[in-house]
C-alpha cells in the first residue's frame, strides 16, 4: 500500500512555535501541574510589574502639567491633563536637542567602527592557521584580566590629542574582547568544508567573510551590534573626563545634570522659572528620551538572542 503523506501535518510539526506559544516539551518531561503553571504566571507577572511600573510613572510624570505634579506631590501614577510641553521645550533646539544629536552620531559611528574591528579580529582569530593566531589570542585574553587603570588611560588619550574631541567617546572603549570571543566561537562553528570549497573556487578571505561567513552569522552579529549600540548610547563616563565643552556633551551627561538638579539648559531653565513647566517633568522627559531608542530596538533583536549568544558561546 502507498502511504498517504499529510503535508499539512508535516509542515505543522516542522514549524517553529510563535512567540505566544510554548515550545514543544521533550517526551521525557511530564506535563506541569496547574499549580505550577499558576505559580509561574504569578512570578512572571510580578517581575513584569516590577519593571513596567517605574517606567509607567516616569512616562506619565513627563506628560503631566505642573498643576498635576503639584497635586500629586511629586511623581504621578494616574494620567491627568496630558501635555507634551516638556518634550517641546527639550526639542526646541537647545542643549538637549544638540546632546541627542551628539549621542545618535557617536552611537552610529562608534557601533560601525566597533563592529568592523570586532568582525575582522574574530574572523582572523577563527582561522587557526592565520599569522600570529595564538599570540594575538593570548594578548586579547590577557586584557580581560589585567588593565592599566584610569590614570594611564587618561594620559594616553591626552597624549594622542583626543581630549575635547568626539573620538575620545569612541576609541577608548571601541573594542570588547568578550564580543570578539563570542563572534570567533560562532565563526569557528561554520562548516570548514564550506569555506574550503569557496577557496577552491577562487574566493579570497574578504569574499568568504562578506558572502559566506557574515550571512550565516546574522544572529550573533545582530546581538553584538545591539550590545555595542547600547553601550555607546548609555555611556557617560568618558564624556565626563575627556570633554570640557558643555556643547559637546551627549544626552546621558545632560540627563545627569538635570536629574542631579544642577544648572538646566537656558531655554528650559527659563520655562521652569516662569512656572510654565515643572522641573520634575523635564527630568522625566529626558529619562524617557534616553530610554526610548533601546526600548524600541531591543524587541526586534530579541529573537536573535538565543541563537546568537548561546550558539556563539558553545560552538568552537
Amino acid at each position: 500500500m502507498t502511504a498517504v503523506i499529510d503535508k499539512a501535518a508535516i509542515e505543522e510539526a516542522a514549524r517553529e512555535p510563535r512567540w505566544w506559544e510554548a515550545p514543544p516539551r521533550p517526551v521525557w518531561e511530564e506535563e506541569p501541574s496547574k499549580a505550577g503553571v499558576a505559580g509561574k504566571g504569578i512570578v512572571l507577572a510580578g517581575a513584569c510589574l516590577a519593571v513596567l511600573f517605574p517606567l509607567w510613572i516616569v512616562i506619565v510624570t513627563s506628560l503631566s502639567s505642573k498643576k498635576t505634579i503639584t497635586e500629586a506631590g511629586g511623581l504621578v501614577m494616574i494620567p491627568k491633563d496630558i501635555t507634551f510641553i516638556a518634550y517641546q521645550e527639550l526639542l526646541s533646539g537647545g542643549q538637549v536637542t544638540r546632546a541627542a544629536i551628539v549621542s545618535v552620531g557617536v552611537t552610529l559611528a562608534g557601533t560601525l567602527f566597533s563592529m568592523a574591528v570586532s568582525v575582522l579580529a574574530a574572523y582572523g582569530l577563527s582561522r587557526s592557521g592565520s599569522l600570529g593566531h595564538r599570540w594575538f589570542l593570548m594578548t586579547l585574553l590577557a586584557t580581560m584580566f589585567f588593565g592599566a587603570g584610569l590614570i594611564p588611560t587618561y594620559l594616553l588619550v591626552q597624549s594622542l590629542g583626543l581630549t575635547d574631541t568626539y573620538l575620545a567617546l569612541i576609541l577608548p572603549s571601541a573594542v570588547s574582547v568578550f564580543n570578539i570571543l563570542v563572534l570567533r566561537a560562532f565563526f569557528m562553528g561554520i562548516s570548514p568544508e564550506l569555506i574550503d570549497s569557496a577557496r577552491i573556487d577562487g574566493a579570497g578571505d574578504w569574499r568568504i567573510l562578506w558572502q559566506i561567513v557574515l550571512p550565516l552569522s546574522r544572529a550573533v552579529v545582530a546581538v553584538i551590534t545591539l550590545f555595542y549600540a547600547v553601550g555607546y548610547w548609555s555611556a557617560w563616563f568618558n564624556a565626563s573626563i575627556y570633554l570640557s565643552d558643555q556643547d559637546m556633551m551627549p544626552l546621558q551627561n545632560v540627563m545627569i545634570q538635570l536629574v542631579q538638579k544642577q544648572e538646566a539648559p537656558v531655554g528650559v531653565s527659563q520655562a521652569i522659572k516662569t512656572g510654565q513647566i515643572s522641573g520634575l517633568a523635564i527630568q522625566m522627559a529626558v529619562m524617557v528620551m534616553a530610554l526610548l531608542p533601546v526600548a524600541v530596538i531591543s524587541p526586534f533583536v530579541q529573537k536573535h538572542f538565543k541563537k546568537g549568544m548561546l550558539t556563539g558561546a558553545v560552538k568552537g
